[in-house]
């Protein structure tokens, strides 16, 4: 592979990237050094659903001093949930759960009073497509940050993380994203088994996330008091707010596809539906994708994700070489004319502990650790495998990253009285991507 065809180095060629780095203030607002280890470090959290409730754990439970100080979600009722299984949780060290009454914010506003309320690291776990405008108000604050995955639901989304990611380097701010294989001791060692070419040159990829789906609507309209606040309660079923399941869950396989070959697709076919979600109550998101990704050397990654229950399921990668075969179903192994030549042993430590520990340690010891940059762009490669599947056209990575039509509200301070970019017609119905119809390109 040459140079060339990094990631490294499209992140650093790509005209987005270099936009990005005039887009906000250069000004220094340095977060606090804890290379000492004295001080501990006040965590906020912004979004308490499951994911959050875990983050905001593994945070609380890495070794050196760390207390949550401030915490926000949309609806008081997971604030809540959140905060008395963290304080049931670390009830021997309740020092660690520090979240006074007038510390938890409640509202589609939260995320910014929680950045302002004198914490030093927020996670940022809300629905997805809220995340980009949450980063930059964190990385503007000074403030180091792990945010979830999807990190965008659009290709404007994905710009403003470029530019934040930048703006974090410059301030030497320390961001961690959830894409945790990179801190799982199976796939680091795998990583490594490829590096040294144990498989040879790698010339196809097939990566799956295929299962039974995710929960269905939580609430009625009537329940949540608006269309905005509905929406939002059943996040998953709206493109503008989750990615649709390739971003949200997908990019996990995506993403390892993009570090074994240590580039970027280039382009995307792909065709996908909604053939067992189908009432309206499921919003717009389909409920499976079948895409084909191009590397510029020509190596092909063929993906698939699905939410219809049973079928057949799974949940791994696999890489085809020159000289063998890597997967990950089941057993992390490497196989050369038909038999086994090396096989993950050992310890596998949490990786969603692990990359908590890793990022607190780089906090502490003042090491670099920027994770946006990557977390943007395996974000955009499912973006793009979204668009050209909604659209049934044959997309580049240029072209998406460029022109890809922007669905999430940017510039608009959203309330629960607020219009959504989406709405239903007379009869409930939210608009459908048809592909072969659908624009994804302005």
């Amino acid at each position: 592979m040459t140079d060339q065809n990094s990631r490294r180095d499209f992140l650093k060629t790509s005209s987005v990237a270099a936009l990005g780095a005039g887009l906000l203030s250069t000004l220094p607002n340095m977060a606090r050094a804890y290379a000492d280890g004295d001080d501990a470090i006040k965590v906020g959290l912004v979004g308490c659903g499951g994911r959050g409730s875990g983050a905001a754990e593994q945070a609380l439970s890495v070794k050196p001093k760390v207390k949550i100080t401030a915490m926000g979600d949309a609806f008081r009722h997971r604030l809540d949930g959140t905060y008395n299984g963290l304080r049931e949780k670390f009830r021997d060290q309740p020092e660690r759960v520090d979240v006074s009454e007038d510390q938890k914010y409640v509202g589609l506003d939260a995320y910014q009073k929680v950045i302002d309320s004198g914490v030093d690291f927020v996670i940022l776990a809300t629905p997805p497509g809220f995340r980009p405008v949450h980063f930059e108000a964190a990385i503007k604050a000074g403030k180091h940050v792990f945010m979830e995955k999807p990190v965008a639901v659009d290709a404007e989304g994905v710009r403003k993380v470029l530019a934040a990611a930048e703006e974090a380097k410059k301030k030497n701010l320390k961001i961690g994203v959830g894409l945790q294989r990179h801190h799982q001791a199976s796939y680091l060692q795998a990583l490594e088994q490829l590096r040294n070419g144990a498989i040879g040159d790698i010339i196809s990829m097939r990566v799956y996330w295929n299962g039974g789906g995710v929960w269905d609507p939580r609430k009625t309209r009537e329940e949540a008091g608006s269309e905005m606040g509905y929406q939002v309660e059943n996040w998953y079923y709206y493109t503008w707010l989750c990615g649709d399941h390739i971003c949200e869950q997908h990019i996990h396989n995506l993403d390892v596809g993009n570090w074994w070959k240590d580039a970027y697709p280039v382009v995307c076919r792909g065709m996908g539906g909604r053939e067992v979600r189908t009432d309206k109550k499921y919003g717009q998101i389909f409920d499976h994708f079948a895409c084909q990704y191009e590397y510029e050397d020509g190596t092909t990654m063929i993906s698939e994700c699905r939410h219809i229950p049973n079928t057949w399921g799974g949940v791994f990668e696999v890489a085809q070489g020159t000289k063998g075969t890597l997967t990950t179903e089941g057993r992390m192994r490497i196989q050369q004319g038909g038999k086994t030549s090396w096989a993950f042993r050992g310890d596998n430590p949490n990786p969603y502990q692990v990359e908590h520990d890793n990022l607190h340690a780089a906090i502490r010891e003042d090491k670099e650790f920027n994770e946006a940059y990557n977390g943007a762009m395996s974000t955009m490669t499912a973006i793009l495998g979204r668009m050209a599947t909604y659209s049934g056209k044959e997309i580049t990575m240029k072209d998406a990253l460029e022109r890809g039509v922007t669905i999430y509200p940017y510039g608009q301070e959203l309330t629960f009285d607020s219009t959504p970019p989406v709405v239903p017609d007379k009869d409930g119905w939210y608009p459908i991507p048809v592909p072969g119809q659908t624009n994804q390109l302005t």
